[in-house]
């Protein structure tokens, strides 16, 4: 099923974020994201002479490096394009959150570190989104062979993370019929 038609319009701003996820050769596994913002018209901007049509007003490129645990290893953030010559100074300090989990209270850490006026609202919202839940697909999903990650009362993480995995719901019996929506 696809959206409905639309009424008539007309492109005004793209935002494009790919995320992939690579197992290395070492046993740690990179995620990359990439973030490119497109204008459909051109402006003014004091830092870089304006911004013409097509140009990227944002380019940015993060790799976090993890192990099984989601544990972060390494981190690089680089900020290739942006709307104020500064933008990119701030990307070194996202190495704050090498040593950081992925998992419960991962956006609560990521905010505390590199959260507001101390990182890049780009970055930030690209680590707790989209690279964070490209490492669950890629490393959890692909680590069949280990049992679920589990929270603080024993259950799979994943249970109530979605309408699809509520603890009641079909799936989640389906899946961990020895689990009860109570527990």
């Amino acid at each position: 099923m696809s959206l409905s038609k639309p009424a008539p319009r007309r492109l005004m701003h793209t935002r494009e974020i790919d995320c992939r996820g690579y197992a290395r050769d070492d046993g740690l596994w990179d995620i990359e994201a990439r973030l490119l913002d497109i204008k459909s018209y051109s402006f003014p901007n004091h830092d870089r002479g304006g911004i013409h049509a097509g140009e990227p007003i944002h380019l940015m490129r993060v790799r976090v490096t993890l192990d099984e645990d989601l544990t972060i290893h390494d981190i690089e953030a680089v900020t290739e394009e942006a709307p104020f010559t500064l933008c990119p100074d701030i990307a070194g300090d996202y190495r704050k959150l090498k040593g950081e989990n992925i998992g419960p209270g991962w956006i609560r850490k990521v905010r505390e570190l590199v959260g507001k006026h101390k990182g890049c609202t780009h970055l930030t919202d690209i680590l707790t989104g989209p690279i964070a839940t490209t490492a669950f697909q890629t490393i959890v999903a692909t680590s069949r062979n280990k049992e679920a990650p589990e929270d603080e009362k024993g259950r799979p993480r994943v249970v109530d993370t979605c309408h699809a995995l509520a603890a009641d719901g079909p799936v989640v019996a389906r899946l961990w019929p020895n689990l009860t929506a109570g527990d």
